[in-house]
């Protein structure tokens, strides 16, 4: 195993050292081994929720023979492909207990890994535009103050304080006010996957690029493996946090799962002086945007009106996306958009993901996340962790169970996802 000194390696004298030899000295980050043909678990994907999860087993549970399986690069799914917005202004008290532990653990994960997750608290705005919007998000407001958590409302002249470039009035759907939180924000994706891979590495865990797996082999309703293009892998637990693609490799194992899978769009504008110093979210208008630190607008869409597994999505929601960002924004009018991805989401029926056991013994999942994944990552990873360990869910989890689509306790988090599902 890698010694844990390594983590002193990104420190102020590390990078003035390195800065002398045109940074060409710096070692891997991560070890690059060959599949064991046996792993006491086997996380299938490499996003942050996987790496995550990895992380948490060999840390907390002391689980150390623990394989990560991507079939791409590590962040080449939805990790790398999102929007990177941090909120956990939710309506229902299981969803708020669930985002706000991620918040929570977001705010201290610098540190905890010591590599700079770029974690900027700089607030988050959900716009009313209309009498309903105004019941439904003051609604939320009081929900999360319920639970402890810092959301407000905002009327048309605050929201015109914070946000000076913002058009209020002259618009097809005028700003009436908004939802406020201020401790949420944005963060850096790559570096989410990139920190969790070098610690959980440091801990043995194989981290296995390029390496699809086909199949979940069980016997009698027990997991025996995975089929991956580099052979067979043993393991008697595996977690599956494979995004759009869960369904597909659940069905492998004979599981049924409630998902669809859409593509979702997002675009980055050129790079400009700062103009927007928060996020701003709009559901009527289904269009959000931030400022990058490279000065970049990021703006997200809704999902597509099909299922898909592309990463691209269709060009009538770019056409909608851009028309309501120049309408809220005139200032923008004149802007390039340099690139323009889509990420492949996975929709539940309630809006609220699965994190649980199923039928098959030693068989989990992790998805369902529709267009809230990214934010919800530490928290995600930190109690899937202890599913898997335990198997038994960790109470803040314990609600997003499976089973609930069949007992009817749905959580309807459509309203609070900010973007239309």
């Amino acid at each position: 195993m890698i010694s844990l000194d390594v983590k002193k390696k990104y420190s102020i004298a590390s990078i003035v050292k390195n800065s002398f030899s045109n940074n060409e000295n710096w070692g891997k980050m991560w070890r690059n081994p060959n599949p064991k043909k046996h792993y006491d678990v086997i996380i299938v994907g490499g996003g942050g929720h996987g790496l995550g999860t990895a992380y948490y087993l060999a840390k907390h549970h002391g689980i150390k023979n623990i394989a990560v399986i991507e079939k791409g690069w590590l962040g080449s799914g939805n990790t790398g492909r999102n929007t990177t917005i941090i909120r956990s202004n939710y309506l229902w008290d299981e969803s708020a207990y669930l985002y706000d532990h991620a918040v929570k653990l977001w705010e201290n994960l610098s540190e905890d890994l010591n590599y700079n997750m770029m974690f900027s608290q700089r607030g988050v705005l959900n716009l009313a535009h209309n009498e309903h919007d105004i019941k439904e998000i003051k609604r939320r407001v009081s929900a999360n103050r319920l639970n402890g958590l810092d959301t407000m409302w905002l009327d048309k002249n605050e929201v015109k304080d914070l946000v000076p470039i913002m058009n209020t009035d002259n618009l097809r759907y005028p700003v009436l006010g908004a939802a406020y939180q201020p401790r949420g924000g944005v963060a850096r994706h790559d570096a989410v996957a990139w920190g969790y891979a070098m610690r959980a590495d440091e801990l043995g865990v194989d981290i296995i690029q390029n390496c699809e797996v086909k199949g979940i082999k069980t016997d009698n309703y027990k997991v025996e493996g995975v089929e991956t293009t580099k052979g067979f892998i043993k393991s008697s637990k595996i977690g599956v946090v494979a995004s759009g693609h869960t369904s597909v490799l659940a069905a492998t194992a004979g599981v049924r799962l409630p998902l669809q899978s859409r593509p979702l769009q997002a675009l980055v504008s050129e790079p400009i002086k700062p103009v927007i110093n928060t996020v701003v979210m709009s559901n009527a208008v289904h269009a959000y945007v931030s400022q990058s630190d490279k000065g970049e607008l990021v703006i997200g869409a809704g999902t597509d009106g099909y299922n898909s597994f592309t990463q691209r999505g269709g060009y009538d929601v770019i056409e909608e996306t851009v028309r309501a960002i120049v309408e809220l924004y005139p200032i923008f009018g004149k802007m390039k958009m340099l690139r323009q991805w889509g990420g492949i989401v996975d929709i539940c029926p309630d809006a609220s993901p699965i994190i649980s056991k199923c039928d098959v013994e030693g068989l989990y999942f992790n998805c369902g996340w529709g267009t809230g994944g990214f934010k919800a990552t530490p928290g995600s990873a930190n109690v899937f962790a202890h599913t898997i360990a335990k198997d038994e869910p960790h109470k803040i989890n314990a609600p997003f169970a499976l089973s609930r689509f069949s007992d009817g306790r749905l959580i309807d988090e459509h309203g609070a996802a900010a973007v239309a599902h």
